[in-house]
C-alpha cells in the first residue's frame, strides 16, 4: 500500500510538468520574421543594436522562443538587392507576421506579400512613402511606428546653431539609395533657409562614397556636419568611417542616433530606437492575438533624446550653452 501511495504521489507531483510539456508540444507556436538591411550582430546582440530590445520585449509579453514563438531573422548584410529575396524567403516560411527594421525593409516586405501583417519598427514618413493610407487608419497589411524623420533635420539644425552660433554652412550627409531620405533632405534644406543657413548635399550610396563626401567637407571648409539617420549610416563600419573623419577634421556634428556621439560625435537628437523596437513587439503581440494591421494606428514617438559629448565640445573649443545642457538626456563628460 505504501508503494502504491508513493507511486500515486509521484504521479501527481509530475502532472504539472507533464501538463506544461504537453502545452509546449501541442500549443500554437507563432513564427515571427525579422528583416534587416544590416549585418547580423554577434551573439549576444550588442546593446547598440536596436534589435537587442525586440526579443526581451516579446519575452515580457509572454513569448518564449522554443515554446510558443520562433523568430526567423534575415540580415541583408548591407546589400539592398538581398532584401526582396529575404522577404520572399520569410513569406515562403509562412510566418505569422514580419517585423521590419527600416524603410527599405518595409518596401521589400510589401512587394513580397499583401496578406501577411508587416510591423514597421522604424519608418520615415509612411504616408508619403505609400506604406499606409493614413496614420490613424493604415488600411492595409502594414502598421507600426513612424520616426518622423522628415521633421528631424530641422530640429537638428536648430540644435547645431544653438551649440555653435557661428555655423553658416552645413554639410548634410545622407543615403541617396534610400528614396525616403530625399524627403528628409528637402525638409532639412527648407529649414536651413528659415534659419539663415546654407546646406551642402553630400549623397552616399555605398561605402566608397564616403571619402568623396569627406573631401568636399575638407576642401570647402564647411562649418559643420549633419548626418540624416539611416540604417546604412548606423552600421558600425560606416560609423567608424565618420568617427575617424570628424576626429581628424575637427568639425561640429549632429546625428540622429546616440551611438555616433558615444563614438566621438558632438550631439545627437532623435527618437529612442530601442524604444521603437520594443514597441514593435507590442504590435506583433496584438496581431498574433487577432488584431488587424489595417485597424492599428501608426504611432509616432513622443520622446526624443538629446545627447551631448562634452569631451568632443572641449576638443573643438566650443562652450555648450547651459540652457542646451539642461535639456540634454545625457551628457558625456
Amino acid at each position: 500500500m505504501r508503494l502504491i501511495g508513493l507511486a500515486v504521489s509521484i504521479t501527481l507531483s509530475l502532472l504539472p510538468a507533464l501538463f506544461v510539456a504537453g502545452a509546449q508540444l501541442t500549443g500554437k507556436v507563432y513564427r515571427v520574421g525579422f528583416l534587416s538591411f544590416n549585418r547580423p550582430p554577434s551573439d549576444p546582440v550588442p546593446p547598440v543594436y536596436p534589435f537587442s530590445a525586440f526579443r526581451p520585449a516579446l519575452r515580457q509579453l509572454g513569448y518564449v522562443e522554443g515554446q510558443n514563438i520562433a523568430i526567423e531573422t534575415r540580415w541583408a548584410d548591407l546589400k539592398p538587392d538581398l532584401l526582396p529575396i529575404l522577404a520572399a524567403e520569410l513569406v515562403s516560411l509562412q510566418v505569422d507576421v514580419i517585423a521590419t527594421a527600416g524603410d527599405g525593409e518595409v518596401r521589400a516586405a510589401m512587394q513580397a506579400t499583401h496578406t501577411i501583417p508587416i510591423v514597421m519598427a522604424v519608418s520615415g514618413d509612411p504616408v508619403r512613402s505609400g506604406y499606409v493610407t493614413s496614420l490613424r487608419r493604415p488600411g492595409g497589411n502594414v502598421t507600426g511606428s513612424s520616426a518622423l524623420s522628415p521633421d528631424l533635420g530641422a530640429k537638428m539644425l536648430e540644435l547645431l546653431k544653438e551649440a555653435e552660433p557661428k555655423v553658416g554652412r552645413v554639410a548634410v550627409l545622407w543615403n541617396a539609395a534610400n528614396p525616403v531620405k530625399e524627403l528628409d533632405f528637402r525638409e532639412t534644406e527648407r529649414a536651413a533657409r528659415v534659419l539663415g543657413l546654407r546646406v551642402q548635399s553630400l549623397e552616399v550610396r555605398g561605402a566608397t562614397d564616403f571619402e568623396r563626401a569627406f573631401t568636399v567637407i575638407a576642401r570647402e571648409r564647411l562649418d559643420a556636419l549633419l548626418t540624416l539617420p539611416d540604417e546604412f549610416m548606423f552600421h558600425q563600419s560606416n560609423r567608424e568611417r565618420i568617427a575617424k573623419f570628424i576626429k581628424k577634421q575637427q568639425v561640429p556634428t549632429i546625428f540622429g542616433h546616440r551611438a555616433h556621439v558615444e563614438e566621438g560625435g558632438l550631439m545627437s537628437y532623435g527618437p529612442s530606437h530601442h524604444a521603437l523596437f520594443a514597441r514593435a513587439a507590442t504590435y506583433v503581440d496584438k496581431i498574433l492575438k487577432g488584431a488587424k494591421p489595417a485597424d492599428l494606428p501608426v504611432e509616432q514617438p513622443t520622446k526624443f533624446e538629446l545627447v551631448i559629448n562634452l569631451k568632443t565640445a572641449k576638443s573643438l573649443g566650443l562652450t555648450i550653452p547651459q540652457s542646451l545642457l539642461a535639456r540634454a538626456d545625457q551628457v558625456i563628460e
